[in-house]
């Protein structure tokens, strides 16, 4: 266990009562309303001081309201320093509406739209979600990718048709740990790290594997290789709570990270759990 407060860089937070998540239904063990007194009672001895929230696909149309959730949690709690909000950018240029609008919110510090739930990946090199990146980009914010494994080589065209842009892989691109599967994904995270403009969450990673059956033996590798391959000053932990609720309590996957990075020097630990976050999202 770290003995520094971290910094968890993808944490999920919203109220079922407020606004839809359809989602949910097919998730019953998480299917209700988690805010940051249950993340508190989650982390048990975890020191956390500063939380960055990502969205939580919000049922559409309803991402400026999901903003405005957050923002006041974040008036109520100085923990809560940064938001990675949704905004369509596959609406292209002007996308910068959302954006504008999004901008109200002291906490915004990237934007997500998810790819992993398109039917097909290659949604995202359309030209106008290319754009609509690219105006991300133009605004100064981050923009997160959330890929499944099988879809890496459309998360590798988008970081190279926009270098301007700071990108961020959600959940190490959710490598095949159930099956037991490294390539192409393997490979394809050297070719990702050799783009200067990503760094790589290692979030996410344990429901990648049996939820059932999963073991910590299972599940090192894939993040030894992430670190090994991107270095500590392009990879930032998250715990992606409440999702990772379905397989595991939250100071487990803390443990199994620190069994990953035994040996590692102190300025390796604080740049895993606090540096990348804190430069990428500017908190902390």
């Amino acid at each position: 266990m770290p003995d520094f407060p971290i910094i968890d860089s993808h944490v999920h937070l919203y109220d079922v009562e407020r606004l839809n998540y359809g989602w949910l239904q097919g998730v019953p063990k998480i299917n209700k309303t988690h805010k940051l007194a249950d993340f508190d009672a989650a982390r048990g001895p975890v020191q956390v001081d500063g939380i960055v929230f990502a969205e939580v696909a919000v049922d559409p149309g309803l991402h400026i309201e999901e903003a405005a959730f957050v923002q006041e949690m974040a008036d109520a709690d100085p923990r809560l320093q940064g938001m990675v909000a949704h905004a369509p950018v596959e609406k292209g240029a002007a996308v910068a509406d959302d954006l504008a609008a999004l901008a109200r919110f002291a906490t915004l510090r990237g934007i997500r739209r998810l790819i992993q739930t398109e039917a097909d990946p290659g949604y995202c090199l359309e030209p106008g979600f290319v754009e609509g990146v690219r105006e991300v980009g133009r605004h100064g914010l981050p923009f997160d990718i959330c890929i499944r494994h099988f879809a890496m080589a459309y998360a590798l065209e988008l970081v190279r048709r926009c270098p301007d842009v700071q990108f961020v892989l959600d959940h190490i691109g959710k490598p095949d740990i159930k099956h037991g599967l490294r390539e192409p994904w393997w490979s394809q995270m050297r070719a990702l790290a050799a783009l200067p403009n990503v760094v790589v969450k290692v979030s996410g990673v344990v429901t990648e594997a049996n939820h059932a059956s999963w073991t910590p033996e299972q599940v090192k590798p894939y993040v030894a290789h992430v670190i090994d391959t991107f270095g500590f000053n392009r990879v930032m932990y998250g715990s992606d709570w409440t999702v990772s609720e379905l397989t595991h309590r939250y100071p487990q996957w803390v443990e199994i990270l620190d069994s990953v990075v035994a040996g590692s020097s102190r300025d390796e630990l604080v740049q895993l759990y606090r540096g990348t976050a804190s430069r990428v999202y500017r908190v902390g």
